[in-house]
């Protein structure tokens, strides 16, 4: 623009120096002709050569005036760029302005929640000084209590000498009554006094009163056992532990964590070193009992695991059941499958066989199922109830089996040839879930079943009548274990309450 102005001045000033140079002309021009022809002449080729002069000077300026106008155009464009450019700087930095607020703001919030925790890690740290206080105390009486314990032992081992004269004096005078006796013990041809473990037998009495009335587990207790040759009680819930209980205090001696779903069946190695448990969260865990912690977690299983147990044989086969209609059969020493069976029916219940070569297995649609371990294979089938099956319990023999059912029907079948030979029944007797659990006494003389109106029913085996009729709660009974040593009875409800029964 500045050039443009420039040209324009400078053809001003021209046409002003022009108009300048032709006034002696016209005034040539009104003077006589004649006189002042030449004169005029070489005036007019003066002006000629300065109007050509000028019109060469005029068409350079018309090309710079171009020149500068596309220089002019392109500077306005740059500009315009530059303008939007600068606009889009400002907008970013607008945003970077309020990313950073927002940022200081979190920063405020990081700061406010650091010093929270900051003060709960204090809090925490005054706890657990109070609490190491106290586990030092703990300490301290247990060391007292250890020193006590150790002389009751003592003064225990004396007693325990007395009694073992006197209980060599009565098996002499057993010994000396002769073979009638000895007859009327005799089940199936076996002396049950002479099988082994023999140290640990005891006759079952008939329970007939509350010893302990425990709150075992929060939700409910689906599940116990007794140790084996032990009067200790394993229990597992809804809670997702698995507790050890002293059956003759009452007392919780030990509890296990780790699982990941409710327990909802337990068994324990005949060397009462592991616990297994199957849980809804379709997996099995292995606790060792020595030291609480989790030994394996057998996985593999889709769905909830509903039954587990251990071979009587070897502590290594553990089979186990879910509702993906599998029964698998695992190494626990190895801690995988060694063989996967299924089953076009849900299985409830299952347990070994006293030699460990076979399994048995309650499905929903009421067959009593047995199973070769080796190869997988389907040995035979029997319809034991019209409804699922609920429970499957072994005697100790390993002659009978106990199978109760949805029809609220408890069947003895003989192992050998899978025949019925016994029926119990009760008119207010209904079991309560699927995975209801009843029990042979160690005597195999008694069974035990949980009713859903809170009752816990005892049939005499051999003359399949009701001896007795426990009640404590109105809540159903989902589990019911007998002791080896034939005492005490213990049962489990679906508030998760365990009653002691002697």
């Amino acid at each position: 623009m500045g050039a443009i102005k420039h040209a324009l001045k400078a053809l001003r000033k021209r046409h002003l120096l022009e108009e300048g140079a032709h006034a002696p002309a016209f005034v040539a021009l009104s003077r006589p002709f004649a006189s002042q022809g030449s004169e005029w002449k070489d005036k007019a080729e003066t002006l000629e050569l300065e109007l050509q002069q000028c019109y060469k000077a005029q068409s350079r300026l018309s090309e710079q005036l171009v020149v500068e106008v596309s220089e002019c155009r392109t500077s306005k464009a740059l500009l315009q760029e530059k303008e939007a450019l600068i606009n889009d700087l400002q907008n970013e930095v607008t945003q970077a302005r309020e990313e950073c607020s927002q940022l200081k703001e979190t920063l405020e919030e990081k700061i406010k929640a650091l010093e929270l925790v900051v003060d709960e890690n204090k809090a925490l740290k005054a706890q657990l000084e109070e609490v190491t206080l106290k586990a030092k105390n703990a300490e301290n009486e247990n060391k007292m209590l250890i020193d006590r314990w150790m002389l009751q032992k003592m003064q225990d081992a004396e007693r325990l000498n007395e009694a073992n004269l006197l209980y060599e004096d009565m098996m002499n005078r057993i010994k000396a009554s002769g073979i009638e006796q000895l007859a009327q013990q005799q089940v199936d041809g076996v002396v049950r006094q002479f099988e082994a473990g023999a140290e640990n037998f005891a006759g079952s009495t008939i329970p007939t009163e509350c010893k302990h009335k425990i709150f075992a587990h929060e939700g409910g207790c689906g599940s116990i056992l007794f140790e084996y040759h032990s009067d200790k009680l394993i229990s597992g819930g809804q809670d997702r532990t698995v507790k050890i209980w002293d059956t003759k205090t009452g007392m919780l001696s030990r509890t296990l964590h780790g699982s990941l779903g409710s327990i909802l069946d337990l068994t324990i190695t005949h060397d009462n070193r592991c616990i297994i448990a199957a849980s809804s969260s379709n997996n099995l865990y292995v606790w060792d009992v020595g030291s609480g912690r989790i030994r394996h977690t057998l996985t593999g299983h889709t769905d909830k695991v509903c039954a587990v147990d251990v071979s009587k044989v070897s502590s290594s086969h553990v089979v186990s059941a879910a509702y993906d209609r599998t029964i698998k059969i695992w190494d626990l020493q190895r801690g995988y499958c060694t063989n996967t069976m299924i089953s076009h029916s849900n299985c409830n219940c299952l347990c070994f066989s006293t030699d460990g070569q076979t399994i048995c297995s309650g499905h929903v649609d009421g067959n009593l199922r047995l199973w070769d371990i080796k190869s997988g294979r389907l040995l035979s089938e029997v319809a034991a109830h019209s409804h699922a099956i609920t429970s499957i319990c072994l005697s100790r023999s390993g002659n009978i089996v106990l199978t109760s059912g949805r029809d609220n029907l408890h069947n003895l079948f003989d192992m050998r040839s899978l025949e019925v030979c016994g029926t119990l029944r009760a008119n207010g007797n209904r079991v309560a879930s699927n995975w209801s659990r009843s029990c042979i006494s160690a005597d195999d003389n008694y069974v035990a079943s949980g009713s859903a109106d809170g009752s816990v029913y005892i049939w005499s085996r051999l003359r399949a009548d009701i001896v007795s009729t426990l009640k404590e709660d109105t809540s159903p009974i989902l589990s019911c274990a007998w002791s080896g040593l034939g005492k005490p009875l213990a049962s489990a409800n679906k508030n998760g309450t365990v009653c002691i029964w002697t």
